[in-house]
């Protein structure tokens, strides 16, 4: 057996060291949840604008440019102050298509619980305060974006936002974005489930009263803004350089000649969507009017039924035998309900971004037009 070494007996001859006690832990009482509305004091502040910030701007342009035309979309994240929504962060959402609902929803919930999770493990901001789509010819009317702002607005404190990047818009060079919200009486309508025809004229819903906007700015850091400054400004030239022999100055970002594109092919793509629209719109229509006089045909057999059976018994009393007993005519005649009408406020929604679309594109397109017959006679 070898003889302890020399640091062996050293550390044997020191005293052992003390167990430190860990501090306990801090306990909090939850607050009840009838307090929690009074103490939220930033939740009865109305929203009224949307802060959006560049990096956001910047994350949602690229995001659009990679995906699929249209299939863009994904959360926003920041925090409500004093009726402004700050969005500080996004991250873009999966798009999957031709896959079971119920594996895509739950895909879905797993990739977005990973992300916040990583995000809050960074210490960056993982409130969710709505989500953003990307659409073509500012037409973003549609089921999946309505029940999307819908629930958001049930769960999120000031209801969320949903912002809309027009693709088209971008391509000619104006990046477009705009907040919306769903309307209360819209909401009031949805979580009842009713669009019947007699709802919607009882509250006078139309296209324009589902969605409200929002006021919405973009927000830039200084350090961007010079820098974007210095992009746009024209170089200084140096006494060394070739000034003097009459070079023009220049500036880092190269000159852009978009403005000068007439714009027909565009103009031929929008005539083909309003187009689209319109026979979408009359083929809802002519369901709408089937499933209509379907109802109409099972109310005037259930009357007639009824009709019949009070005749029945009149006659009966008359001869002095009892009445015939009431039956149950639910179970006889299905009348189905009133037929939705929201599809077709949603293909109106959509025909009237077209239609806009259509005139400010046609409007600038004649202008160019004349502007370049001008310059070609001249």
């Amino acid at each position: 057996m070898s003889a302890p070494s020399m640091a062996a007996t050293l550390a044997a001859s020191l005293p052992a060291p003390s167990a430190v006690t860990a501090p306990a832990a801090p306990t909090y009482e939850a607050i009840p949840p009838s307090m929690s509305t009074a103490i939220d004091v930033e939740a009865e502040i109305p929203l009224t604008c949307v802060q959006l910030d560049a990096l956001v701007v910047s994350k949602i342009i690229q995001h659009s440019q990679d995906a699929p035309a249209g299939s863009a979309h994904g959360l926003l994240l920041g925090l409500d102050l004093e009726g402004t929504l700050e969005v500080s962060n996004s991250f873009p959402l999966p798009n999957h298509t031709n896959d079971d609902d119920e594996k895509v929803s739950k895909s879905l919930v797993r990739y977005q619980t990973s992300m916040l999770r990583s995000l809050r493990e960074v210490q960056g901001d993982d409130n969710v305060v709505g989500f953003y789509q990307a659409t073509s010819l500012g037409a973003f009317y549609n089921q999946s974006l309505i029940d999307t702002q819908a629930i958001h607005q049930e769960r999120l404190r000031h209801g969320g936002v949903v912002i809309v990047h027009d693709l088209s818009q971008t391509a000619r060079g104006t990046a477009s974005f705009r907040a919306f919200k769903l309307t209360p009486a819209f909401m009031d309508i949805y979580k009842k489930s009713n669009f019947s025809a007699t709802s919607l004229g009882h509250r006078r819903l139309t296209f324009s009263s589902i969605l409200e906007e929002v006021p919405l700015r973009i927000r830039t850091n200084p350090l961007l803004s010079s820098f974007l400054n210095g992009l746009a400004a024209p170089s200084t030239t140096s006494p060394y350089t070739s000034a003097h022999l009459g070079s023009p100055a220049t500036s880092a970002v190269p000159p852009s000649y978009s403005v000068l594109d007439l714009g027909n092919s565009r103009l031929a793509r929008n005539l083909e969507h309003v187009a689209e629209s319109i026979d979408n719109y009359r083929t809802e229509e002519g369901n709408v009017a089937y499933a209509s006089r379907q109802i109409a045909r099972e109310k005037l057999r259930l009357e007639t039924h009824l009709a019949k059976r009070r005749e029945e018994n009149a006659q009966r009393v008359s001869q002095g035998l009892n009445p015939l007993p009431e039956e149950d005519v639910s179970r006889t005649f299905k009348i189905p309900p009133d037929p939705s009408r929201l599809e077709s406020l949603l293909l109106l929604g959509q025909l009237d971004a077209y239609a806009k679309t259509l005139e400010s594109t046609a409007g600038l397109g004649l202008a160019k037009m004349y502007a370049a017959r001008a310059g070609h006679t001249t």
